[in-house]
């Protein structure tokens, strides 16, 4: 994998550049001297966790033929406090689903998906211990 990233004032933002041709744009907090033009580097590693499960997810669900009309995750990410450097202590993923979905395969595919596949969960579970959930609503 190859990416760039280039500075784009005389602080803390950047803009990053993948594989994938798409910039992404990263700053530190105002506290610290940022603009707020970006993401936090950890926003995107946490970011990086919900959708990195999500493909896994939704691939498997596809496998398993569910019917997965929407979903939407919400994260909660704590980190350790009065530490340097600070990684996340406690990841909490809460999958809000819709669809004509079974719950066993559902809950089978959401665990191969964090407990299995995803790589950034593998790195991050080093540090953070990751919980995870899931609902089936009408709508979200």
């Amino acid at each position: 994998m190859n990416i760039q990233m280039n500075r784009l004032d005389d602080a803390f933002h950047f803009q990053a550049i993948g594989p994938s041709d798409i910039p992404i744009h990263i700053d530190a907090g105002e506290g610290v001297g940022g603009a707020g033009n970006g993401a936090r580097p950890m926003e995107l590693v946490a970011m990086g966790l919900a959708g990195c499960s999500a493909i896994d997810f939704i691939l498997i669900l596809k496998k398993q033929r569910q019917e997965l009309k929407d979903i939407r995750i919400n994260i909660e990410a704590n980190r350790f406090e009065n530490q340097t450097p600070s990684p996340f202590e406690h990841i909490n993923l809460k999958f809000l689903l819709v669809g004509k979905l079974e719950e066993k395969k559902v809950a089978k595919a959401l665990h191969l998906s964090i407990e299995k596949y995803c790589s950034v969960a593998e790195m991050v579970k080093s540090t953070a211990k990751i919980e995870y959930s899931f609902e089936i609503l009408d709508s979200i």
